[in-house]
């Protein structure tokens, strides 16, 4: 039965609150959820794994070792899964597929180590030297015999989409060793079709999860949004289920609502160097709200409608 909707929501403010995010939803979207029904999930982005030299803010070396303690962690939070929001791994300057391969085999063992169901969301550098394919053979996400680069699961009453934006205009894989524009990501018409499709399909509030950012984002004079995110987000709002969409790729915090929707962009693992620098986070969805408990460097705040 089509719900009522939600009308725009005033700004978000941010306030201090010692390592946690609360953000409030539509109670409308909450009522479908069972009393006393809650979900947590862990959010890792942007890990950039591979055998290379700093280079700015990024330790990619690092990384293997952050996702372990990461993991360690997360094994001891009681989670319904976990999901790594894309650039799970990196190349190094020569390039060689082979030893790509080899990054994202071993940084997939560690992410492998969570007790329990895992989701990748593929980001412009896991298709850098490898392609898709070759990236997807080479992980595994919970409940697939084959990793998909878009599907969608049901847990625990909430329906979890995740995107994939790795394409250009005409609906192409992108693929950068080929000369692909890293600023020129598309969701493609097939791909709309399906979300379109998934979300009409479905009767319970739902979460999306996407590398690349479903809003304008601009950092740098760099593009980093999805380019046709209009179009994501008018199929986003007219379900009337959407929650909140989670992406990565930025490597920097920001949290936006528009039109109901929370969209949350998280920080790097790579940046900076050492475990104390790690980045990884965990989101709780019950009560009428979704609150993020952010680990090491990810910051405290609250937002409010």
């Amino acid at each position: 039965m089509p719900q009522n909707r939600i009308p725009r929501r005033k700004s978000i403010k941010l306030f201090a609150l010692a390592g946690t995010a609360v953000l409030t939803a539509p109670k409308l979207l909450f009522s479908q959820m069972k009393k006393g029904k809650k979900i947590r999930f862990g959010l890792l982005a942007d890990s950039h794994y591979a055998d290379r030299d700093p280079a700015g803010t990024r330790y990619y070396r690092d990384a293997k070792e952050k996702m372990r303690v990461a993991i360690e962690e997360l094994n001891g939070q009681n989670l319904d899964f976990v999901v790594h929001l894309g650039d799970f791994k990196d190349e190094d300057p020569a390039q060689n597929p082979n030893d790509t391969l080899r990054y994202l085999q071993d940084i997939e063992r560690e992410f492998q180590q969570f007790n329990g169901h895992v989701h990748h969301c593929l980001g412009n550098h896991d298709v850098d030297s490898i392609t898709k394919k070759q990236f997807l053979q080479n992980i595994t996400n919970s409940g697939q015999n084959k990793a998909e680069s878009y599907y969608s699961f049901d847990q625990n009453g909430m329906h979890f989409v995740i995107l994939d934006a790795n394409y250009d205009a005409e609906g192409n894989d992108q693929f950068y060793a080929d000369g692909a524009d890293w600023q020129k990501t598309h969701i493609p018409d097939f791909e709309l079709e399906w979300l379109k499709n998934d979300l009409e399909n479905t009767v319970l509030p739902c979460i999306i999860l996407c590398h690349h950012p479903l809003y304008e984002f601009y950092k740098e004079g760099y593009t980093f949004h999805v380019n046709n995110y209009m179009e994501v987000r008018d199929i986003l709002e007219a379900s009337e289920k959407v929650l909140a969409a989670f992406h990565g790729h930025v490597h920097q915090e920001d949290f936006q609502q528009i039109k109901g929707v929370h969209y949350v962009t998280q920080l790097g693992m790579v940046d900076y160097k050492g475990l104390a620098n790690n980045s990884f986070a965990i989101a709780e969805i019950s009560d009428g709200k979704i609150t993020i408990q952010g680990f090491k460097r990810a910051s405290s705040q609250e937002l409010n409608n």
